[in-house]
């Protein structure tokens, strides 16, 4: 087929425009700076340029959508034109040029209330109740996504959730960065178990998903290594293979979650030049459980993940040890 991969310049972008290509079938890509993919033809545009989405899409056959503001804080009305509005475009225009199959990527997140998931399937997306403005317009989009699905369209969502490896600024960077400088807290003990899901593991079943979409279109599927560690070994883990010291400064949960309450306030007035140190969403995070079950996935999607937890911290490690060479 011939496939548009939104978002392909980001970490699981490129890794899912990788598998398709490597799956046989005919790769474009679309962001705003080049892919980098082997092979692949590079659209530059933004995803909020309506026309710019419609140059794209056209005479596709299938696209997988990756593109997304990805942020714990920013402009609220840059998530809503880039997640919800980008995906109104990119949904419009693939029904003007009758593409026919859409992947959406989404995030556990849009249906995470703060409360611990132990265990549970893909629940509906949820703007209202979803967590700050990255879960809720991606549940918005979400909701969108699923909506437009029908003969003519098969549409499913897949969720992988916290994306890592070699390579990875959103969550490894970060990690080994603070833990660097100290500054890599354990909420209450780390002792929330947390399922995440290695990079190659994740593209492999989006691209699974792709293959799979006619059977299974209208569902939404969380996607992980389905090995759910506590936050301190993952973190630990991490840290281990960055060649940091693993955290060890303990701070009560109910006390992160405060202070990430005041950040967010002081960061919409005066945002920073990074990520804010906490928000209320990211203590949620590490301090409550979020495991999934992955059978009606591995089953419905034709999937099972290859690299274990173990290994891909192998790989992470490898990776540092190189001195950090491209991914």
């Amino acid at each position: 087929m011939k496939v548009l991969v939104t978002g392909a310049s980001g970490l699981l972008g490129g890794a899912v425009a990788r598998a398709v290509a490597a799956a046989g079938h005919d790769v474009t890509t679309f962001q705003r700076r080049p892919s980098g993919i082997a092979g692949a033809r590079d659209v530059a545009g933004s995803m909020t340029d309506p026309d710019a989405v419609a140059a794209a899409v056209d005479g596709q056959e299938a696209v997988v959508h990756l593109a997304a503001k990805v942020s714990l804080a920013g402009d609220p009305a840059e998530f809503e034109a880039v997640n919800v509005g980008g995906t109104s475009s990119l949904l419009e225009a693939m029904r003007a040029s009758s593409v026919p199959r859409l992947v959406f990527v989404s995030s556990p997140s849009v249906a995470h209330g703060g409360a611990s998931i132990v265990g549970e399937d893909a629940a509906p997306a949820s703007p209202a109740r979803a967590r700050g403005d990255y879960a809720r317009t991606k549940a918005a989009a979400e909701v969108l996504a699923l909506a437009a699905a029908s003969d003519a369209l098969r549409v499913v969502a897949v969720r992988p959730h916290l994306v890592w490896g070699p390579g990875d600024t959103q969550l490894v960077e970060r990690i080994v960065e603070r833990a660097r400088r100290g500054r890599l807290p354990l909420l209450d003990h780390g002792a929330a178990l947390i399922d995440s899901t290695y990079v190659d593991n994740a593209a492999a079943g989006i691209a699974a998903a792709l293959e799979r979409v006619g059977a299974v279109s209208g569902r939404a599927y969380v996607l992980t290594n389905g090995e759910p560690r506590t936050v301190a070994d993952l973190m630990g883990g991490i840290c281990a293979a960055g060649g940091v010291p693993a955290p060890h400064v303990r701070v009560p949960a109910g006390v992160a979650r405060a202070a990430g309450s005041l950040v967010e306030r002081v960061w919409a007035v005066r945002p920073g030049t990074d990520e804010p140190p906490m928000t209320r969403f990211l203590a949620e995070q590490l301090s409550t459980a979020h495991w999934f079950d992955q059978r009606r996935t591995q089953h419905d999607l034709r999937w099972t993940p290859e690299v274990s937890v173990d290994e891909g911290l192998r790989r992470l490690a490898a990776w540092y040890a190189a001195g950090q060479p491209p991914v």
